[in-house]
């Protein structure tokens, strides 16, 4: 009876420690996205002479990074201001605020959630559903881990960037810019800081 005793002790033990491991692990796998450190920075051809350049201003969100865990637990949660859009030019970006283009007075927000990640540690191919101008669509695009570690404020950050090649149409913003610009080239620098 004893020995039995000290074996249900043990197993207790060991599940309590394992329940507290997987408690750890999940808390440190969660970070919020660092907004001063994070960026989201498009391009379109001008009239296959040169490259239009702008930058969202305003974004907040939340990702898991844990390779331990496996693919099934790298999650991220992206949302744009639309009214951020900056491109260097006050007319411009009026313009592209309008019903033309974002039509930020319906459509304030744009959102990335993840559906699923396949790969490593380092690198791989994210998919989730962008919602763009009132559409949603499932997309994927390859991620590579730009650098993780802790910050000299006593804190635990990782980045990482990522391209994606979105065509305007596919997202109800068919303004005719010529044939050059139907596509516009985003580039994702996202930096998360761990939660504690």
């Amino acid at each position: 009876m004893k020995t039995t005793m000290i074996r249900n002790l043990a197993g207790a033990s060991l599940a309590a420690l394992t329940l507290l491991a997987s408690a750890v692990s999940a808390q440190a796998a969660e970070f919020t996205i660092d907004p001063t450190h994070s960026f989201i920075e498009f391009k379109t051809n001008h009239l296959g002479f040169s490259w239009l350049a702008g930058r969202f201003n305003s974004i907040s969100g939340t990702m898991n990074y844990d390779p331990a865990a496996g693919e099934s637990a790298q999650k991220i949660s992206l949302e744009i201001d639309t009214k951020s859009i900056d491109t260097n030019h006050a007319e411009r970006d009026k313009h592209l605020r309008s019903a033309d283009f974002l039509n930020v007075e319906e459509f304030p927000k744009a959102t990335f959630v993840s559906t699923g990640y396949k790969g490593d540690a380092n690198r791989g191919t994210l998919s989730g559903d962008l919602t763009l101008h009132g559409v949603t669509k499932n997309i994927s695009f390859e991620i590579k881990k730009i650098g993780e570690g802790k910050d000299p404020w006593g804190g635990y950050r990782a980045g990482f960037e990522g391209t994606y090649s979105l065509v305007r149409k596919d997202f109800g913003m068919g303004y005719n810019l010529g044939p050059a610009a139907e596509k516009v080239e985003l580039e994702l620098f996202i930096e998360g800081i761990r939660k504690k």
